[in-house]
């Protein structure tokens, strides 16, 4: 079998709970800045959520921002940054060799939700129901609202993936690179799960929505009183190219894409199971050509739930545990859970570790529980550790899919 190409990301464009680049995000992951805020939202009431703020009609017009949906919105933004950072010039490469592949947990519940509530207002009269609804719904909607703001003619499409979508659309779009299919792929993940009562009300219902009386601290992975998740919105696509496409331009390399595995826990609708979660894991690894003391960060997925916590530290523990160069940190406890959009993002605040050195914490540990001590875990404050090669990217979902990504710094 030919040696496959060689894939690298070249640009970045984001928008979180704290910041809408990749300079302000990472200063505020280094600043211990959390993006979760109070939040109340229609038949559920209070609660607390991450929210994003961007420019929106920065690429869109209002009429379109009207027609169009918010993952829609937040995934054409990030596209157009990611092409932006990245230097591209999409005519010179032919719009129909761009792929966009975005990943998602659910899609269509907010605009549903909303349809129903205005039309209730109408005694149900269905007369009243948008024509916009089918296609602010299909499941291809938020890759498709940018193919159709960028004028992008080759392949779109979401990948459903709960909350593994964000690094199911990077291995997307890699592979879709590799073979051949397109020369630019504009790949992560998208979510807007905060505009639906209804995420909130079944986190709720199970016992797994995060509560404190400071809505920053909410999100406290690893903690000994962490009681649940923060449902948060985001977004986070990249610009992917074959490597000798991005010298031959001179692009600016931020990172290699090395190596990833899916796979699926085929044993419970919720809850993960490690055994699963470490195999993904080392078939990563070898995959990446690495034993686990080359992984030199390991972004986790911990969620702050009291549960899924302890079986993802166990199963880091079976891969890392004798590993003495592997640092371990975590993105949810400033940002809560962006759900479709968690891997991309979380990988994105991480990405810079691979020119500073630096690894950001996981904050909000005031009393690390002892079922989650692990070596090498960064806590409340980053650690300067001179040199960070590799980055392993986690990402966990329902109905146990598991999915790990291996990404190295630019090579000379």
């Amino acid at each position: 079998m030919p040696d496959l190409p060689r894939i690298v990301i070249t640009g970045v464009g984001l928008t979180s709970p704290n910041g809408n680049s990749l300079s302000e995000y990472r200063a505020n992951l280094l600043a211990g800045v959390s993006g979760v805020r109070p939040w109340e939202i229609r038949h559920f009431g209070p609660t607390v959520a991450g929210q994003v703020d961007y420019p929106a009609t920065q690429y869109q017009s209002r009429k379109a921002l009207r027609r169009g949906t918010r993952a829609g919105s937040i995934a054409i933004w990030c596209a157009n940054e990611a092409v932006a950072s990245s230097g591209l010039d999409l005519d010179a490469v032919g719009r129909d060799r761009v792929g966009v592949y975005v990943g998602t947990t659910e899609h269509g519940n907010v605009e549903t939700e909303n349809m129903i509530h205005e039309v209730s207002q109408y005694d149900f009269d269905l007369s009243f129901w948008s024509h916009h609804h089918n296609p602010q719904t299909v499941a291809n909607n938020p890759a498709g609202e940018v193919t159709l703001n960028m004028g992008i003619t080759g392949p779109h499409y979401c990948v459903g993936g709960a909350c593994a979508g964000g690094n199911l659309g990077i291995i997307q779009g890699a592979q879709m690179l590799q073979l051949g299919e397109v020369d630019v792929a504009l790949a992560g993940g998208v979510s807007e799960s905060i505009h639906t009562f209804g995420i909130f009300a079944s986190f709720k219902a199970e016992g797994a929505l995060g509560e404190h009386a400071d809505p920053a601290q909410v999100s406290r992975p690893f903690d000994r009183a962490r009681n649940g998740i923060v449902v948060s919105e985001g977004g986070c696509l990249y610009t992917l190219e074959r490597l000798e496409d991005a010298q031959r331009r001179g692009a600016t390399i931020l990172a290699e894409v090395l190596g990833w595995h899916v796979n699926s826990d085929a044993a419970d609708f919720v809850l993960p199971l490690p055994e699963r979660q470490t195999q993904c894991m080392q078939r990563a690894v070898e995959r990446a050509g690495l034993a686990p003391e080359g992984v030199h960060l390991v972004s986790t997925h911990a969620t702050s739930t009291p549960q899924g916590d302890i079986q993802e530290t166990q199963a880091l523990r079976e891969v890392f545990g004798s590993s003495r160069s592997t640092w371990i940190n975590n993105t949810k406890s400033y940002i809560g859970h962006t759900m479709g959009a968690a891997g991309a993002l979380e990988l994105a605040g991480n990405l810079p570790s691979f020119t500073d050195g630096v690894v950001h914490p996981t904050i909000n540990v005031t009393d690390l529980d002892p079922e989650c001590e692990l070596p090498g875990l960064v806590l409340n404050q980053p650690k300067e550790v001179g040199r960070i090669d590799t980055i392993m990217n986690l990402s966990f979902g329902m109905l146990g899919i598991n999915s790990a990504l291996v990404l190295r710094r630019p090579q000379a």
